[in-house]
Order: C-alpha cells, then sequence, then structure tokens
C-alpha cells in the first residue's frame, strides 16, 4: 500500500490548554447526493431504475461462469429475471442506499451497479458500496472510471469530506481494489455484522479532501487514452502514476 501524505495540520488548544481538533470554518452541512447522471469518457452513471436496468443487468450477471462474485454482496443471485427486477426495483426507491447503474459507452448497456450511503451530510461523509461488476465490466478502464466518477462528484461537487470503502476483511479482491484506487486501511471491525448466517469483520479505508487532488490527478493521467497501447494495455498502472506524482516536486 502507498502510503499518502498529506499536509500536517498545526496543533489546537482550546483555553484550557487540552488539544482539540484543527479548526474548520464556516463548515456547513453538505447537500445530499442526487441520483443525476454522471458522465464520463468510458461508462456513464444514472439513477438505478429496474425498468430500464433489470434486462441489462441481469444478462451481463449471467455471464459470470458461477456465482462466486455474490458471496459477499447482501442479496442474489437471482433465479430469474422477475426476482432479479423485484430487487431492483425495492433498492431503486431508497434514497440511502442510492444506487447508480453504471453504463458502458460503447455498447450502452448497464453493465454495473454502485451506491453512495451512510450519507452523513452535516459532517460531510460519504461511503461508496453496492458494488457489483458484472464480467463485461471488470479489470475494464470503464470500471475504474466509475468509482472515479463517484469520487468527484463527493469531492468536487458536493464538497464532502471523507469518502468510505468498507468491506468483508475476508474479501481480498475488493481490499485490493480499495488500495489500487488510493483508499488507505484505517482497521478492522471485529464482529461488525452477520451476513448470510456469517460473522463479518469489516475493513474500514477511507480517502479524506486533503488527499484526494493527488488522487484525482492519478486517476485522470490513467485514464487518458495514451495511457493505453494499441492493445488496450495500460502503460502505467494506477499506482504508478500516485507514486510518480506524490514524488513530483510542487510548482
Amino acid at each position: 500500500m502507498i502510503p499518502i501524505m498529506v499536509e500536517e495540520k498545526p496543533a489546537t488548544r482550546n483555553r484550557f490548554g487540552q488539544p482539540i481538533g484543527f479548526a474548520v470554518p464556516d463548515w456547513n452541512a453538505r447537500a445530499a447526493p442526487s441520483g443525476a447522471p454522471i458522465a464520463g469518457r468510458y461508462c456513464s452513471l444514472e439513477g438505478l431504475d429496474a425498468e430500464r436496468h433489470a434486462n441489462d443487468l441481469h444478462a451481463a450477471y449471467g455471464e459470470a461462469q458461477d456465482a462466486r462474485d455474490w458471496t459477499y454482496l447482501a442479496a442474489g443471485p437471482f433465479a430469474s429475471l422477475e426476482e432479479h427486477r423485484d430487487y431492483l426495483r425495492a433498492e431503486s426507491a431508497k434514497r440511502d442506499p442510492l444506487h447508480y447503474a453504471i453504463r458502458d459507452s460503447l455498447t450502452g448497456k448497464a453493465v454495473g451497479t454502485a451506491a453512495l450511503l451512510r450519507i452523513d451530510s452535516a459532517n460531510g461523509v460519504i461511503e461508496v458500496g453496492h458494488i457489483h461488476y458484472s464480467p463485461r465490466l471488470q479489470r475494464s478502464r470503464a470500471g475504474t472510471e466509475a468509482m472515479f466518477l463517484l469520487m468527484r462528484y463527493a469531492f468536487d461537487a458536493l464538497g464532502y469530506r471523507r469518502y468510505e470503502w468498507k468491506c468483508d476483511s475476508l474479501n481480498a479482491p475488493s481490499r485490493r481494489a480499495a488500495e489500487r484506487y488510493g483508499f488507505v486501511f484505517e482497521g478492522i471491525f471485529r464482529q461488525a455484522m452477520v451476513r448470510n448466517g456469517h460473522n463479518r469483520d469489516t475493513a474500514w479505508y477511507s480517502i479524506i479532501d486533503q488527499e484526494w487532488p493527488l488522487i484525482r490527478s492519478a486517476f485522470e493521467h490513467w485514464l487518458a487514452p495514451e495511457n493505453f497501447d494499441s492493445d488496450g494495455s495500460q502503460r502505467q498502472s494506477l499506482r504508478t502514476m500516485r507514486e510518480s506524482l506524490a514524488g513530483a516536486p510542487k510548482p
């Protein structure tokens, strides 16, 4: 994992000489995410709608060789399209979590979902979760861009201070993804929940606003068309981009 270096705030003490957190002047509660469409180069995100997205999503998830992608999710797999549609209909009615469908720009098809949740507007804290990528989206530029678009929306458009990622501590692919995207590991919440009849210890990760400019720049460099060769393979990894930018002299 690459440590994210941020500028340390000067120590603050109150009138009793006790250490307290640094000042956040003129702070106001942030708006909740609206679910409005978010456009990118390789994909776009739009509020989940069972009638518009169920057919695409059910077909895309059905291309997986087995059901292992459902292991760490709260629901599914679904035996039929109608069962899947009913689930999506119920989830799309919620405002927290606020679910998005991820639409591939080349095919126009919905190929995955993600959500913003545990929305704490008063403190500027928000989490990304309920991430489910079909085989069409996994290990793709569109899949990486979808995560970038949600981060950018939270930090730049809404002005949140903290962006969280949580997953089962045993979910190695999710933990690798969090670290690849630049999240900082914060610890394990032991016996945090019972999921599908099994214990779940939850791994916590976050990005804070001080770290965001470097992470945003790395995503922008990685997603640029010139970072990919004629076969579509990356020239530099996202991790390498962050390392390079972190080591670059400041203007």
